[in-house]
């Protein structure tokens, strides 16, 4: 693979508190596949480079273990960033009772090393389909040496809900040539009997509407979000040491480089359908959803032969 195709950072080092276990790792295909491992497919497929995985110490050498037993001949071009919680700018040291990892936001700044052409990032834990993923490839080839052009992958709002509980979404607002003009992190949304709700902090439950673009963090940056996101962490941090609960979310990131007239953002919609582990019982869900797109051929079983 060629060091100056896109990357693909895989954001893999979350607790899965909801899920009740190490959520990256629980096989979902017919021969024991996770969903991770159908993005790497996908991202193969579609010309991705290198991959760089998130991941937190106490478990990279299950981790590691795995991958290079799984992806055979593509691991020479993996590496893997543990996301702990003192990798934090000078002056700043996290408090003791902190345990949850500082957020996407920070995951993706702690890549910098790894990474050094645009980029797409990902969650380990979500199915965005092969069509998101040659989209995103597309866009990044084209963005080489240029700074401040990003993407991001949409989904409609009613199609990334889970049965099983509220989720948290990125709430887009586009403008008329599909560009971003900011993103909101929203959270505990949920289908009612009236509509779908979130909640957010500053305004308490809004109303969103069905088919409202919503960020599934499938994001394309290129290199000089490292640098800008560095400095909007420390900002973070100036405010939240101290709250063991806060979290740095890329959506904050990006909202906030929008703002500042820094950034641009594509919104790049998809069609294919969401799904993903969120809590124990989305994973029959998933099953069932891997199982049809495998029959039908869209995949091979098993997948990295």
């Amino acid at each position: 693979m060629s060091d100056n195709k896109p990357a693909l950072l895989i954001l893999a080092a979350g607790m899965g508190s909801r899920y009740g276990g190490l959520k990256q790792l629980d096989g979902i295909g017919p021969c024991g596949e996770t969903i991770m491992d159908y993005s790497v497919f996908d991202a193969i497929r579609a010309g991705f480079g290198k991959i760089v995985f998130i991941i937190r110490k106490n478990f990279r050498e299950e981790f590691e273990k795995r991958a290079k037993e799984v992806y055979g001949s593509y691991y020479s071009s993996m590496s893997f960033v543990e996301q702990e919680l003192d990798l934090l700018p000078n002056g700043f040291i996290p408090p003791e009772t902190r345990i949850k990892p500082w957020g996407t936001g920070h995951a993706v700044l702690v890549a910098e090393n790894e990474i050094k052409t645009p980029f797409a990032a990902i969650n380990a834990d979500d199915f965005y389909g092969s069509s998101s993923f040659q989209i995103l490839y597309d866009f990044l080839s084209i963005v080489q040496n240029k700074k401040g052009n990003y993407c991001m992958i949409s989904f409609s709002a009613a199609n990334t809900l889970s049965p099983s509980g509220t989720v948290s979404r990125g709430i887009c607002n586009v403008d008329k040539e599909g560009m971003l003009i900011s993103v909101q992190e929203t959270h505990k949304i949920c289908r009612e009997n009236d509509g779908i709700f979130g909640e957010r902090p500053s305004e308490g439950r809004i109303s969103i509407k069905e088919e409202t673009p919503v960020s599934m963090n499938m994001w394309g940056f290129t290199p000089d979000i490292f640098l800008s996101g560095a400095g909007l962490f420390s900002e973070f941090l100036k405010k939240n040491i101290e709250n063991e609960k806060a979290e740095f979310y890329i959506p904050d990131v990006v909202d906030s480089l929008l703002k500042r007239g820094e950034v641009n953002c594509k919104v790049l919609p998809t069609r294919e359908k969401w799904f993903g582990v969120t809590y124990k019982e989305d994973k029959e869900i998933a099953v069932s959803c891997i199982k049809i797109n495998t029959e039908a051929g869209r995949y091979p079983s098993p997948l990295f032969k």
